[in-house]
């Protein structure tokens, strides 16, 4: 008898589902193991397994749709059985485009800024479309050299002629950004993405609902701590030189997992969540950590990190980002975090803060290690490194005190990493 294959939930928040596209096509043999098609839930775009052998006989929803839970999606059985009646799937079907609501305004065009009134050497913008440079020889090739732009440059010579003073003086000030064949701002003129209207995807429909149920409340407040990194990058580089046969790589945000696995096992209380009339306090570190994918953000978890070394959470953390930009993660392993990381200092930015991952009651977010001049022990102004801490925290289960105690566990462990081999 043939099988009718409904919509699974595949997150515990998940009622909706999006079926991206079919991986198998009405006729194929299908087995147990087998990936039907990609879904879309309110957490991550993954594939559907099929559990049934046989011939997959009819796509009930064409790829697009949208479909609640326990809706059919598609017939398998054998070849030539007769299709069951089914029942109309609740599903949307996709949206073929519509016309914006709003009249938008017309891409304004590239227009001729008349000649300014600068001052010699201004560092405004420059005297027009129009303008062509009277420069001596010598002014032309300098500015070329230092990709000076002469509309830039003020002449003083007579019937203001550029000459090689005017731009060395003009260098002085920096280069700007302008050049003659494009806009202000150094880009090609013109607009930057064709106008109109995107439909949310079902990820980004899930980021909004909780970041806005997040901000909106709990009481955030924020704190933060600069760690210096230099002994923390020196054992990274012994490791990652020892560990090279093993093909074992560390990165500055393993070195973070770890340490706030043990900086939560100092101060356990951080390790809760608030439950109306009550706080539940967790016994084991389901930590989560921020990944970025194509359509969003997803937070993988670690499970019990709080058992595993340094070198494990490495493995679990690299395994789960692999599924992560793949698709392959499971509800299971986006679900049930008691403590989250996040961290863009790959991006180069030295800090920021995050918004709380419900239920947890904090968000630890990490900035770029960066080279600074600092005072030393002795009072000298020597070169050294520094990276910013930044804890959002939810002040119904977490205070002040307890968020600073928190944060100087993890400067101590990272300013002496020796400690998380322990």
């Amino acid at each position: 008898m043939a099988t009718v294959v409904d919509m699974p939930k595949l997150s515990d928040t998940m009622t909706v589902g999006r079926l991206v596209k079919w991986l198998k096509k009405e006729g194929d043999e299908v087995k147990d193991g087998d990936m039907l098609a990609e879904v879309e839930t309110d957490k991550a775009t993954m594939e559907l397994e099929n559990f049934v052998k046989g011939t997959l006989l009819k796509q009930v929803v064409p790829a697009g749709s949208k479909v609640a839970i326990g809706s059919p999606i598609c017939v398998i059985g054998q070849k030539g059985e007769a299709i069951p009646e089914l029942k109309a799937p609740v599903a949307t079907a996709p949206k073929a485009p519509e016309a914006p609501k709003a009249v938008l305004p017309p891409t304004p065009q590239p227009a001729t800024p008349p000649p300014p009134a600068v001052s010699a050497h201004s560092v405004g913008t420059p005297q027009g479309e129009e303008f062509h440079a009277k420069a001596s020889p010598l002014a032309k090739k300098i500015a070329e050299e230092h990709g000076l732009d002469l509309r830039f440059v003020k002449g003083t010579g007579p019937q203001g002629r550029i000459t090689a003073d005017d731009v060395q003086a003009r260098l002085k000030l920096g280069i700007p950004v302008v050049s003659p064949v494009t806009g202000s701002c150094g880009c090609q003129a013109g607009p930057i993405a064709k106008a109109g209207e995107t439909e949310l995807s079902g990820m980004r429909e899930a980021i909004a609902a909780r970041l806005l149920q997040s901000k909106t409340t709990i009481p955030h407040f924020y704190i933060e701590i600069e760690v210096d990194a230099t002994a923390l990058n020196q054992l990274r580089t012994l490791l990652n030189k020892r560990y090279e046969a093993e093909g074992v790589k560390l990165t500055v945000n393993d070195f973070i997992l770890k340490a706030s696995t043990e900086a939560l096992r100092a101060h356990p209380t951080m390790n809760a969540s608030f439950a109306g009339d009550k706080i539940i306090q967790y016994g084991n570190v389901e930590l989560a950590f921020g990944v970025a994918v194509e359509d969003g953000l997803v937070t993988p978890v670690i499970r019990s990190a709080n058992t595993l070394s340094l070198k494990q959470i490495s493995g679990t953390a690299k395994e789960l980002v692999a599924k992560a930009r793949s698709k392959k993660l499971t509800p299971n392993e986006m679900s049930g975090s008691t403590f989250t990381v996040t961290n863009l200092g790959m991006y180069g930015i030295s800090r920021f803060y995050g918004i709380i991952n419900p239920p947890n009651s904090a968000i630890l977010a990490v900035g770029a290690a960066r080279k600074m001049p600092i005072v030393d022990a002795n009072g000298n102004i020597v070169v050294g490194e520094r990276m910013t801490l930044a804890l959002s925290c939810d002040h119904r289960v977490v205070d002040g005190a307890l968020a600073a105690q928190f944060l100087g566990s993890m400067k101590e462990l990272l300013e002496f990493p020796g400690l998380l081999l322990a």
